[in-house]
């Protein structure tokens, strides 16, 4: 039988993730390009709009251009926002009047906060799911565990949103306005991790966690319906392939605990393309919660992005996409790293 969660040597480890983190460097250097370009050729002058009034004329607009760097080339331009990238200056925004690494880092939190508790939910619900309908095959079970898939992945996360306002907060009552993180009445904990619900706890708050908690179950929703379908499909495709497998049968010739087969062995072994597919469904979910944010006046980093780009304010929008991009590498380096935990050999692998 296989032998999982066998840790690889420390050298092999580092040298793993040393090499992942280098390889990373060139992707970034060509999101930063890319966004950077795309921000200028979309229509818009960021300088019309912002300066835009009945006593404004040419002469003002293109003194605002001038201090925001416009009527240079495009290659200076981008030059010059590399130079301010490797000093940590993301710029600043138009619309808030604050630097943008700021703006990022006091809204990162509320995003990430509402990924995790979505993707917790998607868990809770579709690994029980696919290994109950895997279990039991083309049975009432396994069809409606696949229909439900099916119908996550067919509807868009904002869609689900709207569905769940009008439901839950319309009709029945029971969830609150969606309206921020947490009731203005009741106010945010003293920030620590800006975490709502970690801070709630470490303030002592009960009420004040209960309330962002009920804030924030509703956009959760939202999420975890589309994250639900591929991880049910994916954890029902790999149980199926393990419970069919010799180790499988070799474990029940010998007369193990039915439950030790299916969570020891079989649930295990399905894992590395669960993996896999967890990496896809988080970085979807972290350019999903842009529209997701805007349906619920959730203040993340993506409304913040789309409200930047509905009035041509480069640098948030440049700054977002540089984060989620971060973000991104970051978390395909965790998922090669748990590679290497799940089966050693990949560690060592080119």
């Amino acid at each position: 039988m296989m032998h999982l969660f066998r840790l690889p040597s420390a050298h092999s480890w580092w040298l793993h993730a040393t090499r992942r983190l280098l390889a990373t460097i060139p992707i970034l250097l060509g999101v930063v390009a890319f966004s950077f370009v795309l921000m200028r050729l979309l229509p818009g002058d960021p300088a019309s709009y912002f300066i835009s009034g009945p006593n404004t004329g040419p002469a003002e607009i293109e003194a605002l251009r001038q201090q925001l760097g416009l009527d240079r080339s495009l290659p200076e331009q981008m030059l010059i926002y590399f130079r301010d990238l490797l000093r940590g200056e993301f710029g600043y925004s138009l619309t808030t009047g604050q630097p943008v690494a700021r703006d990022l880092w006091q809204r990162l939190p509320a995003s990430l906060e509402l990924t995790a508790m979505a993707l917790l939910l998607a868990l809770l619900v579709s690994l029980p799911l696919g290994v109950a309908a895997a279990l039991k095959p083309d049975t009432l079970v396994d069809h409606a565990a696949r229909l439900l898939a099916t119908l996550s992945i067919a509807m868009p996360a904002f869609v689900s949103g709207i569905l769940l306002i009008h439901v839950f907060y319309n009709q029945a009552g029971w969830a609150p306005a969606p309206a921020g993180r947490i009731d203005l009445f009741i106010g945010e904990p003293p920030r620590i991790t800006g975490f709502l619900l970690i801070d709630s706890l470490l303030d002592g708050n009960a009420e004040r966690f209960r309330a962002a908690f009920a804030q924030m179950l509703l956009p959760a929703m939202a999420m975890a319906l589309f994250a639900l379908g591929p991880i049910t499909r994916i954890t029902r495709a790999g149980m199926l392939a393990s419970l069919g497998s010799d180790y499988i049968r070799a474990a029940r010739a010998l007369g193990l605990p039915r439950w030790r087969i299916v969570y020891g062995y079989a649930l295990r072994n399905a894992l590395i393309p669960l993996v896999t597919t967890l990496g896809v469904v988080i970085s979807y979910m972290l350019g999903a919660n842009v529209l997701v944010e805007k349906v619920f006046a959730w203040p993340g980093i993506g409304s913040y992005a789309l409200d930047a780009a509905i009035t041509s304010d480069y640098a948030p929008v440049q700054g977002f996409i540089l984060t989620v991009a971060c973000l991104y590498v970051l978390l395909n380096l965790i998922i090669d790293l748990l590679y290497g935990l799940l089966d050693p050999r990949m560690a060592a692998a080119p």
